[in-house]
C-alpha cells in the first residue's frame, strides 16, 4: 500500500473570514486553492446541501506531499452541531503557538509542550511547541472509535494502513502509509460515535486502476459505501475518480485517483485572491442581518 497517500481532512465552517484567519494567521498555513460552486457536490463533500458553497484548500505547502484541510462553506448555513467523532489534530509548530500568543489565541497547555487550541466552528488543534520532525508539519488526525479491535480490523486489514503503535489500555493505535505522511489516530470512547452536523471526512489517494478493486472489496465484505465510484468535474481542471466508504463508526472515508488528484490538487498562485475576492463578494450575512434572521445552522 506504499503508494497510498494521506491528502486531507474536510471540515464544514460557517464562518469563512474567521476560518481563514485561523488557519493564515495562527497556524500559519497557504491558501493553496479556491473554488467555487453553484449546487452540491455529487459525492456530498460539502455535506447534504444542495446550494452555493465552496471549497478551500490550506495547509503547509502541496498536496503532493502535506497533509492539508479542506474548508467547505454552505453559503446559507451559519454553523455545523459537533459531536464526539473528531478529536482533533496535532501539529508540530513552534510558529503556531508563537502566532496564537501574540494574536491573543486562545491556548490551553495540555501536556509540557502541547497546547490545545479551537478553530472557528470548535474543531480541536493540539500545537506541539517544537519544531516540525517531518517536512510536513501536520503529525495525525485523531478520530474516536466505540470498539478498538473492530476499527482497527478495518482500517489495517481492508485498507491496507501499517499499525505503527497500539495500547490496549489506553484504547489507541496509531496507523499510516507510510512513515512521513500523516498519520490516522484512533481513540476508543465509551459509548456510540456521534458525527452530528459538523461530520468531516478523510481523504486518501491511491492509483486510479485500485478504486474499482476497493469498492469490491468493500462490498464483498458488506462494508458500507456511502458513494459508488464516480466522476467529480471541476470547471477548467481535471476530473477525478473517487469512492466514499465509511468505516464501522460511520466515519467518511474518500478515496481519489492519485494521477487525475495530483493534477487537480496543484497549488494555485491566485487561491488567495479568490478566496478574498468571494469573501468580499459574500453579502449573505448582511442579507440575513436586515432580515432579522439566523443563518440555518447545520
Amino acid at each position: 500500500m506504499a503508494t497510498r497517500r494521506a491528502l486531507h481532512f474536510v471540515f464544514k465552517v460557517g464562518n469563512r473570514f474567521q476560518t481563514a484567519s485561523f488557519y493564515r494567521n495562527v497556524l500559519g498555513m497557504k491558501i493553496l486553492r479556491h473554488e467555487e460552486f453553484d449546487e452540491g457536490c455529487k459525492a456530498a463533500c460539502n455535506g447534504p446541501y444542495d446550494g452555493k458553497w465552496s471549497k478551500t484548500m490550506v495547509g503547509f505547502g502541496p498536496e503532493d506531499d502535506h497533509f492539508v484541510a479542506e474548508l467547505t462553506y454552505n453559503y446559507g448555513v451559519g454553523d455545523y452541531r459537533l459531536g464526539n467523532d473528531f478529536l482533533g489534530i496535532t501539529l508540530a509548530s513552534s510558529q503556531a503557538v508563537s502566532n496564537a500568543r501574540k494574536l491573543k489565541w486562545p491556548l490551553n497547555e495540555v501536556a509540557e509542550g502541547v497546547y490545545e487550541t479551537e478553530a472557528p466552528g470548535g474543531y480541536k488543534f493540539f500545537l506541539q511547541n517544537r519544531s516540525p520532525p517531518q517536512s510536513d508539519p501536520v503529525l495525525k488526525v485523531t478520530l474516536a472509535v466505540s470498539d478498538l479491535q473492530k476499527s482497527l480490523n478495518y482500517w489495517s486489514n481492508l485498507l491496507g494502513m501499517k499499525i505503527y503503535e497500539k495500547d490496549e489500555q489506553k484504547q489507541r493505535a496509531l496507523l499510516g502509509y507510510a512513515d512521513n505522511q500523516c498519520k490516522l489516530e484512533l481513540q476508543g470512547i465509551k459509548g456510540a460515535v456521534d458525527h452530528a452536523a459538523a461530520f468531516g471526512r478523510i481523504a486518501f489517494s491511491c492509483p486510479k486502476k485500485e478504486l474499482p478493486d476497493l469498492e469490491a472489496l468493500m462490498k464483498r465484505e458488506n462494508q458500507k459505501i456511502l458513494t459508488p465510484l464516480v466522476s467529480l468535474d471541476t470547471p477548467g481542471k481535471a476530473t477525478v475518480q473517487v469512492v466514499i466508504l465509511a468505516d464501522p463508526d460511520g466515519h467518511e472515508i474518500c478515496f481519489v485517483g492519485d494521477e487525475a488528484f495530483r493534477e487537480l490538487s496543484k497549488m494555485d498562485p491566485e487561491g488567495s485572491k479568490l478566496l478574498d475576492d468571494a469573501m468580499a463578494k459574500d453579502k449573505s450575512d448582511e442579507w440575513f442581518a436586515v432580515r432579522n434572521k439566523p443563518k440555518a445552522s447545520g
